[in-house]
């Protein structure tokens, strides 16, 4: 019998994360300069578009499909087309329709893919960008999502009825909400794809500043709000462990942003909007893989180191050399390897998962098996996404050529404009004028100095 309950839980926390691309393509798009901000805003509305189809086509099948050998691939014909599954009343489990399961897990796959092309902004092809989306989401986004999510089922009379993927039930990390396969997987990616596409122009040399804060500060609002459906939601049920979860995943991401404006504040002077955005954003991805494994007071600690560390992180860019635009790699790659490992250390078996860390008396036995897991989908993702990028590289072209960077990704490749200052009249066209000059110049700039 469906526990109309809990459904229509799923539900909504489906929706509120679906809500959280729109909000991502905003809080990128606020990040890049003015004439580069309908592409990066198409970035994350092309992968909404695609990746909902291929996951009803295949993507789910791969992800939630019995597996087909070592815990590595769900079968890929099994649930094809979503084939059986509007029969289905309940979920294995029981208490709630597996399509609502099936709509759950669509936008989790939809805003890892969105989430990595903040790393290229500014230079990379949308026909590419799309080609990338559709092979990164196949042979790399659906099947760590089966190491993951996908846990083996075992009835009553001890019969296996599903085998799922091999870190949640061979390694047995605690991921609640994706940590590995979400912000690990996507920050490894967004790094081997700086590394093929290459320094913008003017990297390291020109100020390269947001163009409107005020999107970016929606943006992150929106995605704090949608943040809650994509951790709580994670519970699969309007219970106890959704209540705990929503409680630590609001106190941690209030601790990062606090660590993030404080260290602000003492390296550069000054506290800034883009710094307290950023620390949200910090503070979410960390406490998402431990949500469910931490107190409050745990989630406070964890968030406040997140903020701290991801805040120095995003400066690793220019000592290494990899033009990172939007920071990915220093707030979802660090922050996701902070929040996966730092279960090892604060979790509590007083949390939902049930699991003593290090500092709670128990030992090295679950920090040996977070850090597994998160190199291993680390080194999975970066080997496998610098292989792709490279191959389109090299054949239909992934970068835009050093004239149209120049001119801008907007007009050059969607013949748009975010800002149609000829409209507001004589006095606006000398402001068109001003600025396509300036722009030229590459005096404008994308993101954090």
């Amino acid at each position: 019998m469906v526990n109309t309950g809990d459904t229509a839980w799923i539900l909504t926390s489906a929706a509120l994360v679906l809500l959280m691309t729109p909000g991502l393509a905003l809080f990128y798009g606020g990040m890049v300069r003015a004439k580069s901000v309908l592409n990066m805003m198409m970035m994350s509305f092309g992968a909404l578009a695609l990746i909902s189809v291929l996951w009803v086509l295949y993507g789910y099948s791969v992800a939630f499909g019995n597996d087909v050998g070592a815990g590595l691939l769900g079968d890929p014909g099994e649930f094809f087309g979503l084939k059986g599954l509007m029969e289905d009343t309940t979920s294995e489990a029981g208490g709630y329709p597996v399509m609502a399961f099936v709509g759950f897990q669509a936008v989790f796959a939809i805003i890892t893919v969105a989430l990595i092309s903040g790393a290229i902004a500014d230079r990379a092809k949308f026909g590419s960008w799309m080609v990338f989306s559709a092979v990164w989401a196949t042979i790399v986004y659906f099947p760590v999502a089966h190491w993951v999510f996908d846990f083996t089922v075992i009835d009553d009379d001890g019969t296996v009825s599903h085998t799922g993927g091999w870190i949640a039930n061979n390694l047995g990390v605690i991921d609640f909400a994706g940590g590995t396969a979400v912000h690990i997987n996507a920050g490894a990616a967004g790094l081997a794809l700086a590394l093929v596409l290459g320094k913008r122009r003017g990297f390291g040399r020109d100020p390269m500043r947001p163009h409107n804060l005020p999107l970016v500060m929606i943006g992150a609002g929106l995605l704090w709000f949608g943040w809650f459906g994509f951790n709580a939601g994670s519970a699969l049920a309007a219970n106890n462990t959704a209540a705990v979860v929503w409680v630590n995943t609001m106190v941690a991401t209030g601790a990062a942003a606090l660590g993030w404006l404080l260290t602000e504040k003492i390296r550069d002077g000054h506290a800034t909007s883009l710094g307290g955005a950023s620390g949200v954003v910090a503070g979410l991805v960390a406490i998402t893989p431990s949500c469910s494994a931490v107190s409050p007071i745990g989630a406070i600690i964890l968030g406040a180191v997140a903020g701290v560390l991801c805040a120095l992180a995003v400066g690793l860019k220019f000592r290494f050399g990899y033009d990172d635009s939007l920071d990915v790699v220093g707030v979802h790659l660090v922050g996701g390897l902070w929040g996966t490992i730092a279960v090892g250390f604060l979790a509590t078996a007083a949390a939902p998962a049930g699991v003593d860390g290090l500092f709670y008396g128990g030992g090295l036995d679950q920090l040996w098996r977070q850090v597994v897991g998160a190199l291993a989908v680390l080194v999975f993702s970066f080997v496998l996404t610098y292989l792709i990028g490279l191959v389109i590289q090299k054949t239909i072209g992934f970068r835009i050529t050093e004239e149209d960077e120049i001119t801008g990704i907007d007009s050059v490749v969607h013949a748009e404009t975010g800002y149609d200052f000829a409209s507001l009249g004589g006095s606006g066209g000398a402001t068109l004028s001003g600025q396509a000059h300036a722009e030229a110049r590459n005096t404008e700039g994308a993101t954090r100095a």
